[in-house]
């Protein structure tokens, strides 16, 4: 019952974003997320391309 007391009283004290707040933040994160996979996409495409050309000689 103490764990459960206290983990209310820890939760009272979270400060919680508000929705635009959390809503521009998810945004940012699903760009970078974005980002990245496609620049490692780009990056996989460029060593596959040097990969054919160097051991299949075209």
């Amino acid at each position: 019952m103490n764990f459960i007391q206290e983990t209310k009283e820890e939760l009272n004290k979270v400060v919680w974003p508000s929705r635009p707040q959390l809503i521009s933040e998810s945004a940012a994160v699903i760009f970078m997320v974005s980002l990245s996979a496609a620049l490692i996409y780009l990056v996989d495409g460029l060593f596959k391309w040097l990969a054919e050309r160097i051991f299949l000689g075209g």
